[in-house]
Parts: structure tokens; sequence; C-alpha cells
């Protein structure tokens, strides 16, 4: 019989953290991402980099709605009291007080920081280049990357979330290129540049996890490596859609076949859907899953 150790008792607050925190993964990753397309495409359209702009700003009002929304419910959580606990002056106060209380400044910072890319021109891009920075040096106060080596796994989870940032904070950009005359150039010029990306955020994903798993034996036996197995099948599906998009979409498109835009439309939908499930699996890992190496 396997015996899945690690796994948090799931009640309705725990299943309330999971959406939050996946709801506030979402928001990070697409705030982080509008600034990091435009400084890498400046080249292109006005109304496609200025759709990445509007995207980035609302998700990172989205943000730091999700980030009060998950101190009500982490105060909840740790008082045992419920909704009365969620709003209890002196349980909100433990939480700030709690490494979450940390990430919360660098994050509000962050997200702040999106926002003044309302600012058109160099200084509003930098100020959101500089927001994508502090978002992610956020997420290294809270979770597992407090682990040993700390600052191995900090530094590992910074360019983990900026690649994954870029790939999601593209999606919108790219589904509304694809109707456009020259869309066709930037999918190909955007394939290239993520195949590095995704192989950075493989390659970071893995040791990553590795440090967090300590041994293969552990895959099977704890509930925090059968959901990062769940995880990483979700990812290799990504990859997949990923490389059919590159090497034949994103090439019928350019030769002028008719139905090629409708299908990398319907394959970049696929691919945000895939996202999602991704956030909920990290957000589940991170919620109620404890590493191997840390039981």
């Amino acid at each position: 019989m396997i015996t899945v150790e690690g796994l948090a008792p799931i009640d309705g607050w725990a299943i309330a953290a999971i959406i939050a925190k996946a709801a506030g993964y979402g928001a990070a990753l697409l705030a982080m991402g509008g600034p990091l397309f435009v400084v890498t495409f400046p080249d292109e359209s006005a109304d496609v980099k200025r759709l990445a702009r509007k995207v980035a700003v609302i998700a990172a009002l989205i943000g730091l709605a999700v980030l009060a929304l998950r101190f009500g419910i982490r105060a909840a959580r740790i008082s045992g009291m419920g909704l009365p606990g969620a709003v209890d002056p002196m349980m909100l106060g433990f939480v700030w007080d709690s490494p979450l209380g940390a990430a919360a400044i660098w994050r509000i910072l962050g997200e702040l920081l999106i926002v003044a890319m309302l600012i058109r021109g160099t200084v509003g891009l930098w100020a959101g280049l500089i927001g994508a920075l502090l978002i992610a040096v956020s997420y290294t106060f809270v979770g597992h990357s407090l682990g040993d080596p700390r600052w191995i796994l900090a530094a590992l989870l910074t360019v983990h979330l900026l690649a994954a940032a870029f790939w999601v904070g593209s999606l919108a950009p790219l589904h509304r290129s694809i109707m456009q005359q020259d869309g066709g150039r930037l999918l190909h010029r955007f394939g290239t540049i993520a195949s590095i990306v995704v192989a950075a955020l493989v390659s970071v994903g893995v040791i990553f996890a590795w440090l967090m798993t300590g041994s293969v034996a552990a895959l099977f036996t704890t509930a925090y490596e059968w959901t990062l197995l769940l995880k990483l099948a979700v990812v290799a599906g990504l990859m997949g859609l990923a490389a059919l998009n590159k090497w034949r979409l994103v090439p019928a498109l350019a030769s002028g076949v008719p139905s090629a835009a409708l299908h990398l439309r319907r394959s970049i939908k696929i691919e945000a859907v895939a996202v999602l499930l991704i956030l909920i699996a990290t957000a589940t890992l991170t919620s109620v899953t404890t590493p191997p190496v840390n039981l």
C-alpha cells in the first residue's frame, strides 16, 4: 500500500487559500510579464504593446486585492476561529509579522510600480521592470524557498518566476497579434526567444524540485511529489503545444494558410487553461503539502 505523507488537513479555508494563492500567482505573472514583453519586443505595434501594459496594470491591481484577501484567509486558518479570525486585528497582526507580511511589502511596492506603467515612455517601462523584479523577489520570503540552501533556492525561484512571467504575460499580446498583418513575424520571434526561456524555466524548475525532493523514492510517497508530478505532466503538455505552434502553426500562418490563425488562437487559449491548472497545482504544493526534505 502507498502511504502519502506530508499532506495537511484540507477544509474550506484550505481550499480558499489554494484558490486565493492561485489567483495571486496568476495576477503576479501577468503583471510581471507585461513589462518583460514590452522591453523584449519594442518594435511591435502600439496596439499590441498597449494591450500588454493594460493587462499588466489590471493584473497588478487584482494582485493587491488578492493579497489583502490572503491575509484574512491566513488569519482565519491559524486562529481556528473561522470568519471572526479573518477580521480579528490581533490575528491579522500575527500574519503581518510573519514571512507573508515581509513578502507583502515587496509585492505591494512591485505592483504599484507596475501600475506606474500607465506613465508612457521610458519612465513607465523602467518602473514596470523594477516592479517585476520586486514581485518575483517577494516570493522568496515565503513558501518552500525558505529551506536550505536558502540563497540558491531564492535565486532559482526568482529566475523561474521571471521566465514563467514572460511566457504567461505574452499570451494575450500574441493572441491579439495573430489577426494583424505582420503577426507571424512576432510569433516567430517569440518562438525563438521562448526556446531559451523554456530551457531556463525547465532547468531551474528541475533543480528546485530536486532540492525540495531529496530523493527519487519520495516521488511516490509524499503528497508534495504527487502534486509535483501532476504539475510536471501539465507542463509537459504545455511544452508540446508550444512546439506544435512553433514548428507547424506559425509557419502555416506566415505562408497564408487560411485556417492557421484560427488554430493558433485556439492553441493559445488552451495554453491559458494549462497555465491555470499549473497555478492551481503550484498553490496546492505551497498550501497543503510539505517537501520531503522537511518531513
